[in-house]
This record gives structure tokens, C-alpha cells and sequence, in this order.
């Protein structure tokens, strides 16, 4: 019912805008007297002062804090990038730099592994990805080796060499703070202390792995990290600068309370705050110093950035009116996609869309964790309904995902294939697609043992001679899902395929809150379920290690973990280790890849629905707007934007 208000309200509204043109009179006006030539002035008149142009930026929460370091959320960083221009971009997977003078790179030479001899009690990265200190027994890729298949455990006698990855990073000159002060790899350097400090709420993840990160001169820094860790986005370890002249005597625990750091904080970038009124806007004004200033931007004078409510249709309808120049990206905007398509043709506003970066997924409940102990069926175990693959690629070839798609999307989304986006130059495009064929997945079905034994498609097929279901054990399974966005929608859909292919399912739609609660209770992560559609990201390397063994949450492992599937297989573990380890630069990294895509599609641990949709509405004659899924925030290249006379040819 709220849907249909809104678009009830969107279609006055549309049509209140349309007529608003000048009346024609019905008659000709009266003749009047020629009025009298007006007197010549006789003072210089004052020069006509330019208006002022800004772009107001609708966010759907206001940002608890512009500290980088005090919190991290969407609204934030729409602000910060404002005010820090990079110091990189992410672009189609693609690190580009910015305040950098480039990316380096192991092909360059401003990035090299260094054999470097390791020894007891040193910190390394083994195998699997771990910080550990290396001792007798731990398996480690010795130098020259990039693969798990030349791992070997250390005796604790030999000598061991290991690679160790430093890169450095070279700052443009001349880039000021908005103060006039220069900017520094003091800077960066004092942001990474800062980042290291235990007084600081961020992930430790990268610092503990890093060694040294040092300012070799003026505008250079070095980072050089624990033996063991070379990872692929090495290009991205300089740390974000921040004011080493202001925040120094402040301290780590200060700047989290710190009002200038948290309200007011400085940068190099286009823009600088003028003014923040909690509860309704931030208002920010144009950098004079801005390095790009001699190219003519910012091409705004003022930048506001007014907190509008989370709801979709009040962004929506703000634009329309004129209230919103563009709004950050929401998910909720999904719901709305057939108003705006239908305002976007009435030429009322403008949305752009990427696919993902999330994508959705129907995971199947191959080894629920009451199976950890082993498996009993007639101690009253689930069945093992879904272990055998050829009942999960027959489920598959039931599902009309693109129905999905075409129904709810409006063909603007896809059905993945594998674990990697579509735009990712290392998709693979040639995996098995599992197009919507109930035929075949009644005849998949039948081999497996699950027969249709009265024909009557109101009742689901029986195990006969099924491995580890008993005989007469109906094919009946639970769908369990959240209820935000349209998963009410898609359990509709995907119910009703496969009960025509004779499956019993009853949908079971949770709150997120007992969804996602923590095993051994909660459905997703306590291993609890039949089928599960939730969400994730996928992002520059492939996703195989959210299905990994070592993944899969249970008693052992505090019940943290993501392959809550419980689906476990050597070779695929391997691969995906092999994968994950690999290097762009190396030949065959590419195929490392593929292989794992491939042993996913054909595993089929979950069934991928559709990629989730990242949409940003704005006015219809916004220009310089390049939506990237990769990138830090939809305003990565705010200063490019313009609307008007500024975007003519």
C-alpha cells in the first residue's frame, strides 16, 4: 500500500509540474499610453554580482563523524570526498592514482620481493593466509614460491627464505592543505601510526602485516611488509594522509573526540567545510587551493549536503521537486525501479546503475551442523536432502531466475554465473548457466531416487532409493530468507518454480535479526537451514573463500565463519588457496582463476539469483556522474560534476 501511495504522489507530482506553463489570455489586452522614455542614469551603476552555484547532495543519514579513523559509513565518505581528492581510485578494478604520481608495480620496479632470511619467533605469513611467528611445523611458501604446492613446514633447523614484498609510493608535488600548508609522506606516514595505534577502532589486518612504513624523503614513502605477505593490492598500502601539523599533539584517543577532527577536519581536496547544522545539512564551499583549480574545478561554488531519511520514495520525490541535485545510492531504491524508469521517460529526474557489487543467492543446506558429530539418521538427523549435486544442479534447472530479472529488475540486472562481477576483466563467461529447464531438473531429480509417485503436482516427489534419505521421505524443504527488499518477491517466484518441478517448500521469512543471529542458534550461521537467499559482496578476487572448508562456522571455530553451507571439498579448497595466492603479473594467474569459477559452478554450493542493483537518481541534466561499483563512493569524481549550461557540448 505505501508503494502505491508513492507512486500515486510521483504521478501528481509529475503532472502538477507539467502544467505549469504561462497562461494565454482569452482576449486582446486594452491599448494603453506609450509610457515616457526613462530618465539616463547619472551614476556609474553597481556591477550585477554573480550568483553563487551549488549542488546539494542528498544523503540518507547524516555521517556521526568526518574522522576517517572514528567510523566508517556509505554517508561519510559521500562528504570526505570532498574534501580528500583520492589519494587513489579504484576504477573497474583498476587502482588509479590521484595525488599519486602512479600506482607502482612489480613490472616498474617500484615494487619488489625481497628473499629475506627468516627465524624462529619472527613474524610471518603462513600458507593460509595467518600471521604467525614462525616455528617448527608451520607450512610457509619458501622464496620463489607462489603456489600451495611447494609449501613445505619448516623443520626448525634448515635456513628458510622467504619473499618479502616492499613498493614504493611517490607523492605529486605541489599539493597544499586547505591551510596552505604542504602535503607531506610525513603525513601519510603519521596517518598509518595513527591507524597502528590500539587507541584507534579500524582493522589491524594490513598493519600488523606490515613491517616498516617510513617517509624515505619530502614526498616518498616505503612500505615493506612481514615475510610471506604479498598480496594482490599491494598498490594501495599508502595510507590516507591526514594533518600531522594538527593531530599530532591531539593523540589517537584525543582525535576520537576531537570537534575540529570529527566536524571540521581539513584536506586537499575540491571543497572545504564552511559550516555543519546537526540534523539538517553540511555545508561546504570551494577550495582556492585545490591543485586542480586551474582546470576549472570544482565546478560548484557551494556544496551542501542536506540529510534527507532513509526512505526511497522521499529522495525520489525531492528530486523531482527540485529539492535534491543527486542522491547517494540506495538499496531500497530497487523497490521503486518501475517509478523511476517511468519518471526518468518523463524526463523528471535521471538514475544510473551498476550491477553489484552484492550478489544474491540461494544457498543450500548441504551439511547443517548437526552433522558435525557425525551423521545419524536414526538418531533423527535431517535427511541428507542435498549433499548429492545432481539434486542441487536439478533445483538449479527448476529456478526462473530470469524471471526474477525480467520481472522485478526490469532486465536492468543478470543471473551470475560465478563468484566475480560481470565487468571484472577475469569474469568467465563460458560457465555452466543452468538456464530454466523443468524438464531437465524433473529428469535429474529421478535419477537421484526422487520419484513422482501419484502424478499429482499438489503433493512433492519421495525418496526411493535416495543415499541417506529413507525411503518415502518426501522432498519437502524450507526457504528461508530476511524480509527487506524484495525477497518476499523472489521467495514468490522461486517457490513456485519449484514446486512445478513436484518440490515441496515452505517459506519462512525471519527479521534480519534472528536471520543473521550468531550460531549455534541463529538460521544462516548456526547451519540451520534447506535453502537460504541472503547476500554478498563480490569484489577484485574471486569469492572462493567464502566457501572454503575452514570457513564453514561451527563449534570449533566459535561459529564464525561465511560457507554456512557446510560444503567442504579438498580440491576445491586447494584451488581456491592457489587462486587467492596468485599475481596478475604471473602468466598463470588468469587460469588459476578460472579453475576455481569452474569448480564452483560445477559444486554448485549455492545457486547465484541476480546481482543486487547500485542506483543513484539525480536531476535529468546532471552531467560528469560515472556510477563504478569498484569505487569508494558514487562521488568519486565530484569535482567533474555540473548540470545546466555547464554540460553543453
Amino acid at each position: 500500500m505505501k508503494r502505491s501511495l508513492f507512486a500515486s504522489l510521483l504521478v501528481l507530482l509529475l503532472l502538477l509540474s507539467g502544467c505549469q506553463s504561462t497562461p494565454v489570455p482569452t482576449s486582446a489586452p486594452a491599448p494603453t499610453a506609450t509610457p515616457a522614455a526613462p530618465a539616463l542614469p547619472t551614476n556609474t551603476p553597481e556591477p550585477t554580482e554573480i550568483p553563487e552555484r551549488a549542488l546539494v547532495v542528498c544523503l540518507a543519514e547524516e555521517p556521526s563523524t568526518l574522522y576517517a579513523y572514528a567510523g566508517s559509513s556509505r554517508s561519510m565518505w559521500s562528504v570526505l570526498e570532498a574534501l580528500y581528492d583520492g589519494p587513489f581510485d579504484t576504477r573497474g578494478y583498476s587502482t588509479q592514482p590521484v595525488i599519486l604520481e602512479k600506482m607502482p608495480s612489480l613490472a616498474e620496479g617500484d615494487a619488489v620481493l625481497e628473499p629475506v632470511t627468516v627465524r624462529s619467533g619472527e613474524p610471518v605469513v603462513d600458507v593460509s593466509g595467518a600471521l604467525v611467528a614462525l616455528a617448527p611445523g608451520v607450512t610457509v611458501l619458501p622464496s620463489g614460491c607462489t603456489s600451495p604446492d611447494c609449501a613445505r613446514a619448516w623443520d626448525g633447523a634448515s635456513e628458510l627464505q622467504m619473499d618479502r614484498l616492499a613498493v614504493t609510493f611517490r607523492l605529486k608535488p605541489g599539493i597544499l592543505w586547505s591551510d596552505g600548508t604542504p602535503l607531506t609522506a610525513a603525513d601519510s606516514v603519521f596517518s598509518f601510526q595513527l591507524a597502528a595505534d590500539p587507541a584507534t577502532p579500524v582493522s589491524k589486518g594490513v598493519v600488523d602485516r606490515t613491517a616498516s612504513y617510513v617517509a624515505v624523503d619530502e614526498l616518498t614513502t616505503r612500505w615493506t611488509g612481514v615475510p610471506g605477505f604479498v598480496e594482490k593490492n599491494y598498490a594501495t598500502y599508502f595510507w590516507l594522509p591526514l594533518p600531522q601539523f594538527r593531530y599530532q599533539m591531539v593523540g589517537a584517543a584525543g582525535l576520537l573526540a576531537d570537534e575540529a577532527a570529527n566536524r571540521a577536519p581539513i584536506g586537499w581536496g575540491p571543497y572545504t567545510i564552511q559550516e555543519w547544522v546537526s540534523g539538517d545539512h553540511i555545508t561546504l564551499v570551494k577550495n582556492p587551493l585545490y591543485y586542480r583549480a586551474a582546470e576549472g574545478l570544482p565546478k560548484f561554488d557551494k556544496l551542501v549536503y542536506r540529510f534527507l531519511g532513509a526512505p526511497a520514495d522521499t529522495a525520489v520525490l525531492a528530486t523531482v521537486s527540485g529539492e535534491c541535485d543527486v542522491v547517494e545510492d540506495n538499496p531500497a531504491f530497487t523497490a521503486h525501479l518501475r517509478e523511476l524508469i517511468l519518471t526518468q521517460y518523463a524526463d523528471k529526474l535521471k538514475f544510473t546503475y551498476t550491477l553489484g557489487p552484492e550478489w544474491e543467492h540461494l544457498d543450500f543446506g548441504i551439511r547443517p551442523a548437526a552433522y558435525d558429530d557425525g551423521f545419524d539418521l536414526l538418531a533423527g538427523d535431517r535427511p541428507d536432502l542435498l549433499g548429492d549435486v545432481r539434486t542441487r544442479k536439478a533445483l538449479a534447472a527448476c529456478v526462473d531466475r530470469q524471471k526474477i530479472v525480467s520481472d522485478l529488475f526490469y532486465d536492468r540486472s543478470q543471473v551470475p554465473l560465478g563468484t566475480l562481477p560481470p565487468d571484472h576483466p577475469l569474469y568467465q563467461a563460458d560457465l555452466p548457466a543452468y538456464a530454466y529447464d523443468p524438464a531437465e531438473g524433473s529428469r535429474l531429480l529421478d535419477e537421484v531416487g526422487w520419484k513422482d509417485t501419484d502424478s499429482n503436482p499438489a503433493t512433492p516427489r519421495v525418496a526411493v532409493g535416495v543415499v541417506g534419505v529413507l525411503d518415502g521421505t518426501p522432498l519437502q524443504l524450507t526457504y528461508s530468507a530476511s524480509q527487506a527488499d524484495l525477497r518476499a518477491e523472489v521467495a514468490e517466484i522461486v517457490v513456485s518454480s519449484l514446486v512445478e518441478c513436484g518440490v515441496g517448500v515452505e517459506r519462512d521469512l525471519l527479521n534480519p535479526g534472528e536471520m543473521y543471529a550468531p550460531g549455534p542458534d541463529g538460521v544462516l550461521f548456526g547451519r540451520k537451514f534447506d535453502l537460504a537467499a541472503f547476500t554478498w559482496q563480490a569484489g577484485s578476487q574471486p569469492g572462493c573463500s567464502l566457501f572454503t572448508s575452514r570457513q564453514i562456522p561451527s563449534a570449533a571455530n566459535a561459529w564464525i565463519g561465511t560457507n554456512v553451507t557446510g560444503y567442504s571439498d579438498p580440491t576445491f579448497d586447494a584451488a581456491c588457496t592457489a587462486a587467492l595466492w596468485g599475481r596478475p603479473d604471473q602468466a598463470d594467474y588468469p587460469e588459476r582463476v578460472a579453475t576455481v569459477e569452474r569448480l564452483f559452478a560445477e559444486n554448485l554450493p549455492v545457486l547465484p539469483l541476480y546481482y543486487q542493483l547500485q542506483i543513484v537518481v539525480s536531476r535529468p541534466d546532471l552531467c560528469g556522474l560515472d556510477s563504478d561499483s569498484t569505487a569508494r563512493s558514487f562521488l568519486w569524481n565530484l569535482e567533474a560534476l555540473d548540470y545546466g549550461e555547464g554540460c553543453a557540448p
